[in-house]
């Protein structure tokens, strides 16, 4: 990644879809400001590592998140807002996870964090990693060497060292 503890957050849209399923954009700026915020990086929504490890530990972790003051916790990956909708619902996250899209790869390639998987049917991704945030500031960064992997971004070992 180019991105490093005491940069802060490139400008970047996002999009998800809102409680009436309409699609919205939202800036980082807006999705980031006065919020010490973890931001959870994944390859691709329902992929199994996603699945299994890296959002799931999360949602069961998300009290152990608030006691580090932690004020959001923003779930991002290279899919568009329905599937991350979707997605959400099916982890059910509630409101515990905020699921937003990057479908065209703009931040993942302005954080240095995109990891080609056309092997693997699923093109340009992104790396997986956790990151914390104080007002668009990185604080702190685990990324994986290997997307399969979920140790160092695996919520019990981030949260535990912040």
């Amino acid at each position: 990644m180019k991105i490093k503890i005491g940069d802060k957050l490139p400008q970047n849209d996002f999009f998800y879809l809102d409680e009436k399923n309409e699609v919205k954009k939202i800036t980082t700026n807006d999705l980031l400001k006065d919020q010490k915020a973890i931001i959870l990086g994944m390859p691709g929504a329902f992929t199994k590592t996603c699945s299994t490890v890296h959002l799931p530990g999360y949602v069961k972790n998300y009290d152990l998140a608030l006691k580090k003051g932690i004020t959001k916790i923003i779930c991002i990956a290279v899919n568009d807002p329905n599937v991350m909708k979707a997605w959400g619902q099916n982890q059910n996250v509630d409101n515990k996870i905020f699921m937003v899209g990057d479908p065209f790869c703009k931040f993942t390639r302005a954080i240095g964090a995109e990891v080609d998987k056309s092997a693997k049917g699923l093109g340009i991704r992104s790396n997986r990693y956790t990151m914390l945030l104080e007002n668009s500031v990185v604080k702190k960064i685990e990324e994986e060497k290997e997307t399969a992997n979920c140790e160092l971004s695996a919520a019990e070992n981030f949260l535990n060292k912040i």
